[in-house]
């Protein structure tokens, strides 16, 4: 899709394509209850969808050379509420019972979703428009402290999402 297409979105839709591209990504993995501490390279592909409305972004982790976390999340913006949201489907099989809602904070994409397990917050911060930042936490059902789960760089190593 042109640029030129995505004119008549709103600027909030228009936002949601800086996830647009092929990325490849360094992480560091904290120890929780899901996974043990260390390293990760991640791919993620995200494409525009629906005129721009939608980013469709597929994520892949490996470890030792192997897929350890996998996750299809699709990106909006609620115009009603004024959020951004994102519906995550991942290899934990947990099935969403609301999407994670949000905002930008000037370079930073911020999203929280709560569920009976607890609530996660994740932080989107663009650098520029080939390199983001990302940092994932959780807050266990009944604490009140976060949890370093994800941290990660990710550089765009295409433009189009077909990496």
């Amino acid at each position: 899709m042109s640029p030129a297409s995505f004119s008549s979105l709103s600027a909030d839709h228009q936002r949601l394509q800086a996830l647009v591209g092929a990325w490849r990504g360094e992480e560091e993995l904290a120890a929780t209850q899901w996974t043990d501490a260390g390293s990760a390279t991640a791919e993620v592909l995200a494409e525009a969808q629906f005129g721009g409305l939608f980013v469709v972004q597929r994520y892949r982790q490996r470890r030792d050379g192997t897929v350890s976390f996998g996750s299809h999340n699709v990106f909006g913006f609620d115009q009603q509420n004024g959020t951004v949201t994102m519906h995550q489907f991942d290899s934990m099989g947990f099935v969403p019972a609301s999407p994670a809602t949000g905002a930008w904070n000037g370079s930073e994409l911020i999203l929280e979703r709560s569920s009976p397990r607890g609530a996660a917050r994740v932080t989107y911060i663009f650098d520029d428009a080939d390199a983001y930042r990302m940092r994932l936490h959780f807050k266990p059902a009944g604490g009140d402290a976060w949890q370093d789960m994800v941290s990660g760089l990710y550089r765009r190593v295409s433009p189009s999402g077909q990496g």
